[in-house]
C-alpha cells in the first residue's frame, strides 16, 4: 500500500525490491497496490509511462485515498481498497500461482488471504507492523479501544490462519502470527534492510555537497515524526548538553504530523537542533555518512521492534543509541557491538549516553565499523531478500 514506484520521491521499497528479485528468478510478477499514493496524500497518474516500464506488471487497485494518518478516513479508504482487490481477485481467477501480502493494512491482507484460499494457493504474509497493538500507543481507553479495534484484530487473526508461511521484519513480527493458528507453519526474518549500493552511491554523489565544520559533533535522527517516534526527549536531551557540549547539533531528517510541535519544542528549549525535512534517499545517505552518532529514538510503549531505517543507519558505519523497549533489537544491539541502549523517554540518560559516545573517538569507530558489517551481512536487501525468493521457490 504505501510502495514506492517509477521516478516517485516517497514510499516503502521492500515491496518493490521483492517483484524485482523474483523477476530476476524466473517468476511473472504483479505487484498490486492502490491509485493513491500514501505518502503524497495524493491520487498517482496511473497512465505515466514510468509505471509501464518496469520489469513486473503494476495493478493499481481504486482507493480514494485520506488526508491523515490517523483517522476514519484512511479506515474508510482501506475498506474501499480491500473491497476493491476482493473484485480484482474475483476477475483473475486462476491467473496467480502464490500471493504474497503485507500485513498492515489488515482488511486488504485478508482480502488477499482470502483470494488465495478461493484458489487454492499459498498465501505468504508479509508482517511489518502489529495493528491494532500498535495502536494503542495512540489510543488505550479501557471497553472503548477494545470494541473500536476488533475489527483490525478479527482481520490479523483470519490472516494469520490462513498464511502457508510468514516473513517477519523482525523475529517478534514472525512468531506473531503462530499464536492464532492451530498449527505452525514456515516463518522467515527478513528485516526490511536497505539496496546497499543505492545507499553508497548516495554517499559517493552528495556527501561533498554537506559541508560540517571540523569542531562540531552531529547526532542525526531520520524518519517520520509521528506518535511512535521520540523527538521530545532528544529534544530535552540535547538542552541538557548545551553547556556541557556546545559542539554539540542535533540534525533531524524527515516530516510528519508532529513536525510543528516538534520544532516549537526545539526553540522554547533553545536546543541546538535543525529540522532538514524530508530528504530523498540519496541525500539522507550522505547526511547520514557525515553524522557522528545515529539514534534510534521511540517511546516506552512503542510496538516497533525493528523499524526500517535501521538498516540505513547502520550502513552509515556509525554508533547507534537505541532508545527502543524491543528486546530483540536491545540484545541484537548489544550482542552485535554497533551500539549502546538507553532507557526511552528518559532525556538525562540519553544526554549521558551522547555525552559518553562523544568523549571517546576509538569507541565510536569500533561500533561503527561494527554497525557497516552488520549491514552488509544481515540487512542488504541484495542478498537477505534472497530467503524470499527460496521460501517462494518452496511453495511453488
Amino acid at each position: 500500500m504505501g510502495v514506492k514506484l517509477g521516478d516517485e520521491k516517497k514510499g516503502y521499497t521492500r515491496f518493490r525490491f521483492i517483484a524485482e528479485l523474483l523477476v530476476k528468478h524466473g517468476f511473472h510478477v504483479d505487484l498490486i497496490t492502490t491509485s493513491f499514493q500514501h505518502w503524497e496524500k495524493a491520487h498517482r497518474d496511473t497512465a505515466r509511462a514510468c509505471y509501464q516500464e518496469l520489469p513486473y506488471r503494476v495493478v493499481f487497485i481504486d482507493e480514494p485515498g485520506y488526508k491523515r494518518n490517523l483517522d476514519f478516513g484512511r479506515i474508510r479508504s482501506h475498506a474501499v481498497a480491500a473491497r476493491n482487490m476482493r473484485a480484482h481477485f474475483a476477475a483473475n481467477r486462476g491467473r496467480y500461482d502464490l500471493v504474497y501480502a503485507e500485513i498492515p493494512p489488515n482488511d486488504v491482507a485478508r482480502a488477499c488471504a482470502e483470494a488465495a484460499r478461493e484458489d487454492g494457493v499459498p498465501f505468504v504474509v508479509d508482517v511489518n507492523d502489529l495493528w491494532p497493538e500498535a495502536m494503542r500507543m495512540v489510543v488505550n481507553v479501557p471497553v472503548v479501544s477494545d470494541i473500536a479495534f476488533h475489527p483490525f484484530a478479527r482481520d490479523a487473526r483470519a490472516v494469520y490462519r490462513l498464511c502457508s508461511a510468514v516473513v517477519g521484519t523482525s523475529d517478534e513480527y514472525a512468531a506473531r502470527p503462530l499464536k492464532d493458528r492451530e498449527k505452525p507453519c514456515p516463518t522467515r526474518t527478513v528485516y526490511v534492510g536497505n539496496d546497499l549500493a543505492a545507499f553508497d552511491e548516495g554517499v559517493r554523489l552528495h556527501a561533498a555537497e554537506i559541508e560540517k565544520p571540523d569542531d562540531e559533533l552531529w547526532v542525526i535522527y531520520a524518519g517520520t515524526l509521528g506518535a511512535s517516534y521520540d523527538l521530545s526527549t532528544l529534544i530535552k536531551a540535547s538542552a541538557l548538553l548545551d553547556s556541557k557540549l556546545p559542539e554539540l547539533r542535533v540534525l533531524v531528517l524527515g516530516d510528519g504530523p508532529d513536525r510543528e510541535r516538534l520544532e516549537r519544542q526545539a526553540e522554547d528549549f533553545r536546543a541546538p537542533v535543525r529540522f532538514l525535512g524530508y530528504q530523498d534517499y540519496a541525500y539522507m545517505a550522505a547526511w547520514l555518512s557525515k553524522s557522528d552518532i545515529t539514534v534510534n529514538s521511540l517511546v516506552r510503549d512503542a510496538a516497533q521492534s525493528i523499524v526500517t531505517k535501521i538498516g540505513d543507519y547502520l550502513a552509515s558505519g556509525k554508533p547507534m543509541i537505541n532508545t527502543g523497549s524491543s528486546r530483540e533489537f536491545r540484545t541484537k544491539v548489544e550482542r552485535d557491538g554497533f551500539g549502546v541502549n538507553v532507557d526511552a523517554e528518559s532525556p538525562s540518560a540519553l544526554a549521558e549516553a551522547i555525552e559518553r559516545l562523544a568523549q571517546h573517538d576509538s569507541k565510536r569507530k569500533i561500533m561503527g565499523m561494527r554497525a557497516r558489517q552488520v549491514a552488509e551481512k544481515e540487512f542488504d536487501q541484495n542478498t537477505s531478500y534472497l530467503e524470499i525468493v527460496r521460501l517462494v521457490q518452496s511453495l511453488t
